[in-house]
C-alpha cells in the first residue's frame, strides 16, 4: 500500500457483526429491558442477549452504521471511491466482515485489537420496529494512533470527504477531531457527522459540541434531533419542532464560514428537512414512495441513506438530487434483509 492511493470518501466509526433475529411477541424486548425502536449500548446484563439470539432463526450480517454507509456510498460510485477505518478483533467475526466488504467493493483499513473479540451488535425485530444492542469490544479499542499512522494518514490526506458515524463518539474522539480539523485546513475538504442515535446528545453532548463548528454537513433523524435540542437546553428550541431545530443547528458557530452549513433530517416515510446557513426558511424533500408490502426489513434505512446522499455529495450533485439519492438508497435497502443492496447493481433514478 503506497501514499499515492486515493480514496474520496473516507469513513470512520465502529465495525460491528450485526445478529439479528424476530422477536414477535416482544419476549425478549422484555427480557433485557429493551424498547422496541432504539440503539442503546450493552450493559453486564444485556450480554446472554448474543446467544438467545443465536439460539432463534438467526442472520449475521455485516454491519456498524457507519460500515452500512460506506457500502452504500460505494454502492452508487465508481470502485475504489470509499475506504473504511475501525477496530476488529483476530476471529471468524472479523472475517466475515471483511469477505462481505470485499463482496461490495468497499476498502477496510481495520485496526486489529489481540485482546478484544469484534464487536457484534444485538438486532431485535419487532413488527416494523428494530432495536438495536451493541457490545462494542475491538471496536471500543480504535486509537489516535493507528489514523495517525505512516500507512493510514496519507490515505486520510488524499481523501476528500470524510464521514464519521456519532457512534464513534463513546469510542476515539481524538480521532474524530484529527479528520474535522484535516477537513478545516483545506477549503476543497468536506466533513459530515451523522447524529446516529438519541444517547449520543443525551450522554456524549460534550463530545459531540466539540465537533458541531466542524459540521459542514450533519445528518440525523427527528428523534435524534429533538434529543440534541433538548441536550442543547436553548430556549430557541425547546418544545420546537424538526423544521426549527434544523434552522437552529444550521446557524451554529462554524470554524470554516465560507462553506455553509447543511442540517439533513430524515422522518421515515415524511419529507426530508434540510436547512442551509444563511437561508430564510428550510427545504423539504418527498421520499421514493414503497408499498408496504414491499418492505422486508427497515434495520439500516437511516445508514443506507446516508450512504446516498453522501455519494451525491462526493459526486458534486446538488442538495436536491443529493437528498433524493439518499431515498432511493434506503427504498432499495428496506427491500433486503437488514442492510443490504441488491445484486446485481441497480442505477439511481429520480423519484
Amino acid at each position: 500500500m503506497g501514499s499515492t492511493e486515493t480514496f474520496q470518501l473516507l469513513c470512520l466509526e465502529n465495525p460491528l457483526l450485526d445478529i439479528q433475529a424476530e422477536d414477535d411477541n416482544g419476549a425478549l424486548l422484555q427480557k433485557y429491558s429493551l424498547k422496541p425502536n432504539d440503539a442503546i449500548l450493552a450493559e453486564e446484563k444485556h450480554m446472554p442477549l448474543y446467544s438467545d439470539l443465536l439460539s432463534r432463526k438467526h442472520h449475521l450480517i455485516a454491519g456498524g452504521a457507519a460500515q452500512n454507509t460506506a457500502r452504500g456510498a460505494q454502492y452508487i460510485l465508481p470502485a475504489s471511491s470509499v475506504l473504511y477505518i475501525g477496530c476488529v478483533g483476530r476471529d471468524d467475526y472479523a472475517s466475515q466482515l471483511r469477505s462481505a466488504c470485499d463482496k461490495a467493493g468497499l476498502r477496510v483499513e481495520y485496526r486489529v485489537d489481540e485482546t478484544q473479540p469484534t464487536g457484534r451488535c444485538g438486532v431485535i425485530i419487532n413488527g416494523s420496529n428494530r432495536s438495536l444492542c451493541t457490545h462494542l469490544a475491538a471496536a471500543n479499542e480504535y486509537k489516535l494512533d493507528h489514523l495517525k499512522s505512516p500507512e493510514i494518514w496519507p490515505l486520510v490526506q488524499n481523501a476528500r470527504v470524510y464521514y464519521v458515524g456519532g457512534f464513534h463518539l463513546t469510542v476515539c474522539p481524538p480521532a474524530i477531531m484529527a479528520l474535522a480539523e484535516e477537513a478545516a485546513g483545506s477549503k476543497e475538504k468536506i466533513f459530515i457527522m451523522n447524529l446516529s442515535a438519541p444517547f449520543i446528545p443525551q450522554f456524549f453532548k460534550k463530545q459531540l459540541d466539540e465537533t458541531s463548528p466542524y459540521w459542514d454537513y450533519v445528518i440525523g433523524n427527528e428523534t435524534e434531533v429533538q434529543a440534541w435540542a433538548e441536550a442543547d437546553g436553548s430556549e430557541e428550541v425547546k418544545g420546537k419542532g424538526v423544521k426549527e431545530i434544523a434552522k437552529y443547528m444550521a446557524e451554529l458557530k462554524k470554524v470554516r464560514s465560507e462553506r455553509k452549513r447543511v442540517v439533513v433530517i430524515t422522518q421515515g416515510t415524511d419529507p426530508t428537512v434540510v436547512a442551509v446557513q444563511g437561508e430564510e426558511g428550510v427545504r423539504e424533500y418527498e421520499v421514493h414512495a414503497i408499498g408496504k408490502e414491499k418492505i422486508y426489513d427497515t434495520n439500516g434505512a437511516g445508514d443506507a441513506f446516508a450512504g446516498g446522499f453522501v455519494a451525491g455529495v462526493v459526486e458534486g450533485k446538488s442538495l436536491e438530487e443529493s437528498v433524493d439519492m439518499g431515498s432511493w438508497l434506503a427504498k432499495l435497502s428496506i427491500q433486503e434483509l437488514g442492510p443490504q443492496f441488491p445484486f446485481p447493481k441497480q442505477t439511481y433514478s429520480k423519484a
